[in-house]
């Protein structure tokens, strides 16, 4: 029931290579669900939906280049890709985009303004996916030592709520430090130049900026202390009321391709690494250990109490009431478990 041997290296050109792929997971849906691959009944004017991506390096990535959703659903996919999750939201507010990645920070800002959208599948739980990392030769050996520093990450992301964290940690206040607003190829950039001490990215620019920093602390070390984060899947509420069928069969799409990787992880060579690393830039040898760095919750994890089941709503609390603490949202929302649905994935289940 499994993909091909993580091992094995691919042949043929890139587009024949992702046909096979997306034939494998075809087949894989098809054993676990008997007639999941039927097209979703929806009205044609409809039969269309536009996703907002960032860059992190996740399975998923492989399953939007495989075709798959497509021809499970019967809907045409348009993938547009941003730098932050803040850049996400702002997407969804406007009305172009229906289904956005997130992190669990940019979720919580977005809630707390009363941006009417769900938060239907924990794409990814962070982990040690997102790093502080500080400059060789910049004499930062410690969180303390940012004081007066210049530090880059994407304002409104889970990366800056752990920055701002781990600075009130080391007794630090965001006057203390010199925060700049970056997206991550934005931060490349500045490093490579010397414009920054240190920032707290992740994967592909956390891969590149490690081979000349050095990492004070990660953000699973934050998560044992209280502060975890997740990326999740949001989507429009009223849009979602009438698209129910397809966010059923993505979730289990989503969760097939979780439940391959997690049995036979990728090597560097596999297609669905190729794959990943064309959709993320990353390079293909760092693809295997950036996946590494996260932790996917299963489709039976995703219903439980750690997550859809009550965690993250109340993760998306404690995050919203950190950010306005800190300046960061205006005011908070009565109850952020309304922003929340374990429906699809109860559907799924089924």
């Amino acid at each position: 029931m499994g993909m091909d041997s993580a091992g094995s290296r691919s042949k043929g050109r890139p587009g024949e290579r992702l046909a096979r792929l997306a034939a494998r997971l075809a087949a894989l849906l098809a054993s676990l669900a008997p007639g999941l691959l039927a097209p979703a009944p929806a009205r044609a004017a409809e039969r269309s939906v536009t996703v907002a991506h960032q860059d992190m390096v996740v399975p998923f990535r492989a399953l939007m280049a495989s075709g798959a959703i497509e021809k499970a659903t019967g809907y045409t996919v348009t993938w547009r890709k941003f730098g932050g999750g803040g850049d996400v939201i702002r997407a969804m507010a406007s009305g172009n985009v229906q289904i956005g990645e997130a992190g669990s920070s940019p979720i919580a800002a977005a809630a707390s303004q009363g941006l009417d959208i769900e938060l239907f599948w924990i794409l990814d739980e962070i982990a040690d996916a997102e790093q502080l990392v500080a400059r060789n030769g910049s004499g930062v050996r410690s969180v303390a030592d940012l004081r007066g520093r210049t530090v880059a990450v994407p304002y409104v992301s889970t990366s800056h709520y752990q920055l701002i964290a781990a600075l009130e940690e080391a007794g630090l206040s965001q006057k203390d430090v010199t925060i700049l607003n970056m997206r991550p190829p934005e931060i490349a950039a500045a490093w490579e130049r010397g414009d920054i001490d240190a920032t707290f990215i992740w994967d592909p620019v956390l891969a590149r900026v490690k081979k000349s920093g050095t990492v004070l602390l990660s953000a699973g070390d934050l998560a044992r202390k209280g502060k975890a984060t997740f990326d999740g899947l949001v989507v429009d509420r009223a849009w979602a009321a009438r698209n129910r069928d397809f966010l059923v069969t993505l979730v289990k799409l989503i969760a097939a391709g979780d439940a391959a990787y997690a049995a036979e992880p990728w090597s560097a060579g596999a297609p669905e690494v190729n794959a990943v690393a064309r959709i993320t830039g990353a390079d293909p040898a760092e693809v295997p250990a950036s996946l590494a760095a996260y932790r996917f919750p299963t489709l039976d994890a995703q219903a439980s109490p750690a997550w859809l089941g009550g965690g993250a709503a109340k993760a998306l609390t404690e995050t919203a009431a950190f950010l306005k603490a800190q300046g960061r949202v205006q005011a908070l929302a009565p109850d952020y478990g309304r922003f929340v649905t374990g429906d699809y994935v109860a559907a799924a289940r089924k």
